[in-house]
């Protein structure tokens, strides 16, 4: 009997994805280079039936995304598994006119994006970072010049309240923070569960003293957070993403820090990773920033390698996947299984 086929390419996993698909002695495990010939790599395309790609779209060139192109040249591509929550380098709604699953590892990482996001809270709030680039600088004057402030009693907003906003819910109740909470797939009362209170955007905008932003990336979210919006923002808030680059617009953010609208941000997220070293937000001392590494934790890397693993095996066994990005899609994955393997 012919093995079930899963590529990928030769981007960082932990062993434990490794371990886990070489043990299974009926699936095929290809790892392929970019460093190869296109045409080499292709080749290992056309009787693949699964691709496990790395959901970091700016580590993978544009001709190996989940396109309607390369769907095209792999006829007999059954699933398109990212290697983390996000899947921004899947085109969703081409997988499922072809017939494709699109699965993800939502809830891997979220506790480490959860302490990430209140990292840099804390950053920004008790200017750490800043602190930090003075004393290496040698530019220290007086320690009132560095003067922070605490994040009991404020505020906070979560622009979405999936795996990782209700993390971020919990502990920011921990600091005695109040949590409200905008999320238009959950009732009030689901969001009320989750530890928040259900705020309308415009309501969350006005009221957050600190923004938090854990919404996918979608065409509905992209550059949703433009000039419009930082500008209703509370004035003197804190903006904080450790979401995905795009939802929010970086000039607007610049200039709303710029004109004092918000006295911080924290970012982990860019519309270009890494950032240009002349991006004028790194030229803020009251922006934390970091290289989208909220969820690169030892912990949430080995979640997500044996959550890929195990989904992977299931869908190729023909048993139900816990993380499907597109539902709507199963009939015909199921027609196009069985027309594969009976």
């Amino acid at each position: 009997m012919k093995k079930k086929k899963v590529v990928r390419f030769d981007f960082w996993l932990n062993p434990a994805f490794n371990a886990h698909m070489d043990a299974l002695e009926d699936i095929e495990h290809v790892v392929c280079s970019h460093d190869d010939q296109d045409q080499e790599n292709l080749a290992a395309f056309q009787d693949a039936h699964v691709y496990h790609i790395c959901a970091a779209r700016d580590e993978v060139p544009a001709q190996w995304w989940v396109t309607e192109e390369l769907l095209k040249q792999a006829p007999s591509l059954l699933c398109a598994s990212s290697s983390g929550a996000g899947y921004d380098p899947i085109d969703v709604e081409a997988c499922t006119r072809h017939g494709v699953l699109v699965v993800n590892q939502s809830g891997c990482n979220a506790d480490s994006v959860a302490e990430h996001a209140l990292g840099l809270l804390l950053s920004v709030k008790h200017r750490i970072a800043e602190s930090d680039r003075v004393m290496r600088a040698a530019a220290y004057t007086t320690r009132e010049d560095l003067m922070g402030n605490e994040i009991r009693g404020l505020t906070v907003g979560l622009l979405g309240l999936g795996n990782i906003g209700r993390r971020v819910a919990h502990l920011a109740k921990a600091f005695g923070m109040t949590v409200l909470a905008c999320d238009p797939y959950l009732t009030a009362e689901e969001i009320s569960r989750r530890g928040a209170t259900s705020v309308s955007l415009d309501e969350l905008l006005a009221r957050s003293d600190v923004f938090s932003v854990h919404c996918p990336r979608t065409p509905e979210t992209l550059n949703l957070l433009d000039a419009t919006r930082f500008g209703a923002m509370k004035p003197g808030a804190v903006f904080i993403s450790t979401a995905r680059g795009g939802i929010h617009d970086e000039t607007a953010l610049y200039e709303a820090l710029r004109d004092k609208q918000l006295s911080g941000a924290g970012l982990d997220v860019w519309t270009v990773e890494p950032p240009a070293r002349d991006n004028p937000l790194l030229s803020l001392p009251n922006v934390t920033a970091t290289y989208h590494t909220a969820g690169v934790t030892h912990e949430a890397r080995r979640n997500a390698a044996v959550m890929a693993a195990q989904q992977i095996e299931a869908v190729l066994r023909g048993d139900s996947a816990p993380r499907v990005v597109n539902p709507e899609v199963l009939p015909l994955f199921r027609e196009r299984y069985n027309q594969l393997f009976g």
